[in-house]
């Protein structure tokens, strides 16, 4: 005699993981993904820059850590590329890297100068900026600026004299 379960094959599709830092994939892939995932991995390579997570939002964070021994980590989280508004943010969190973190004084030039150092790239691997992507450049920096006016910036570097309101 078969039980119940033998004639009716319930599957249940298990939640898969995925890798922290690894290639997201997409169900639905555009021919401009292959462009994305190329910046990525090359990104990744030439910056020693390990993603920590993939965010879901238009928001990122970097970060630098310095072990004992003198070694150090470079650590982003950043949305996947998957447009040119992610490809921007992605861009500008390995920018931090990039230029140097904590290179630039005070913090509002060095968010200036990781936004131009993440439209140049986009430029150079042909990702098209939209208006939208220099429009959020212009609010983030504008953002930054203000939050160090309200902290007590004295003196404003002369590059960020456009954004100050």
């Amino acid at each position: 005699m078969m039980a119940f379960f033998d004639l009716v094959s319930v599957r249940r599709k298990r939640a898969t993981r995925q890798p922290r830092g690894g290639v997201v994939p997409s169900p639905k892939r555009r021919p401009i993904q292959d462009r994305y995932d190329a910046l990525v991995a090359e990104m990744k390579r030439q910056h020693n820059v390990r993603v920590r997570k993939w965010r879901s939002g238009m928001s990122g964070a970097a970060w630098l850590i310095r072990y004992h021994d003198g070694s150090t980590s470079r650590l982003i989280e950043a949305p996947y590329p998957k447009g040119p508004m992610s490809a921007a943010v992605f861009l500008h969190e390995v920018g931090h890297h990039a230029i140097g973190l904590g290179r630039y004084k005070p913090r509002c030039l060095e968010e200036y100068h990781a936004w131009c150092w993440a439209l140049q790239t986009m430029e150079s691997f042909g990702i098209t900026i939209t208006d939208r992507v220099r429009k959020r450049m212009r609010e983030s920096v504008r953002y930054a600026v203000a939050k160090a006016k309200r902290r007590g910036l004295k003196r404003l570097p002369a590059e960020l004299l456009p954004f100050a309101e």
